[in-house]
């Protein structure tokens, strides 16, 4: 992260968070951006609604309308960490930049009131804010809540609750006007907080007998990976076997037996960390993996 990002947080967040997310991704995400007429870097004309250009550390990321306005990095995240030290929220942050072409924050909130535990005191889960930009326009400038879980330094983006903010439009500049964040957090852990918790509990309660079967079907019916290595091939796939080591490494750390929420972790992992997708795509399949193993169980 850049130095302008002011860590904000007292001694006992510090405690709490700081070391376990020494090893968490932090990328600088406060690069230059600046938008340029496609006329002044070519000294051609551009066709209608492809008038300027986007550059990003000296790459043109994007080519867009005059009517577009570009929402610098600085803008938005330093605008929301603004709000949540205003808000008097303690978090820790970890950060990715996708080749200066679109980036995410996520503001894991420190507070050890908010910390739940799923089935025993080693798998520990915090609610987190994340917020999401692009200058490539892969995906929606964007507020959510999610979870951050100790055991896999995973996210988990399966809360229905959206960040509502507005983007005000001054030439080609735009500026983001965030409402205030205390309310909503408190909002979040009146309701859907508690809700996915007892859900995430549920699925810790379920066994699952047959891992191979049940990999299969699940990456079968979400369209997430073939099982088999080919079709001459019934081995399983490289992305089945990222799931089994998943499964084997989180059941010792967590001395317990496969369970339908320890598969799902497995799956989210391969989604945020294997599979190629933008964050947009990441989350709704998140969410619809969520969906599809917690139905199961009913």
């Amino acid at each position: 992260m850049n130095d302008k990002f002011v860590a904000h947080n007292n001694a006992q967040a510090e405690s709490n968070l700081s070391n376990l997310l020494a090893n968490s991704r932090q990328d600088n995400v406060l690069v230059d951006s600046k938008v340029v007429s496609m006329q002044e870097l070519t000294g051609l004309s551009s066709r209608r609604g492809l008038e300027n250009a986007i550059i990003c550390e000296n790459q043109i990321v994007n080519v867009v309308s005059n009517s577009y306005g570009h929402l610098p990095n600085e803008k938005f995240f330093l605008g929301v960490e603004e709000k949540l030290i205003d808000a008097d929220i303690y978090y820790q942050q970890r950060s990715i930049n996708r080749d200066n072409r679109s980036f995410v924050v996520d503001y894991i909130l420190a507070d050890d009131r908010y910390k739940i535990e799923v089935k025993g005191d080693k798998d520990i889960l915090r609610p987190m804010l994340r917020f999401v930009n692009s200058y490539d326009g892969s995906c929606k400038t964007s507020g959510s809540f999610g979870f951050w879980r100790k055991v896999c330094d995973n996210g988990l983006h399966v809360a229905q609750t959206h960040i509502g903010f507005s983007v005000k439009h001054s030439g080609a500049i735009a500026d983001i006007v965030m409402p205030k964040l205390d309310a909503i957090v408190g909002q979040f852990m009146d309701n859907e907080f508690y809700t996915l918790k007892r859900k995430f509990e549920v699925l810790a309660e379920r066994p699952v007998y047959n891992l191979e079967d049940y990999v299969k079907v699940t990456a079968k019916s979400l369209g997430l990976f073939k099982y088999e290595a080919s079709d001459k091939n019934p081995e399983p796939s490289a992305n089945a076997r990222f799931i089994f080591d998943v499964v084997e490494r989180e059941t010792k750390q967590l001395n317990t037996r496969p369970n339908q929420w320890i598969v799902y972790n497995a799956f989210n992992e391969l989604i945020h960390g294997k599979l190629k997708k933008t964050f947009d795509q990441q989350r709704t399949l998140d969410e619809k993996l969520f969906e599809s193993v917690y139905a199961n169980i009913m």
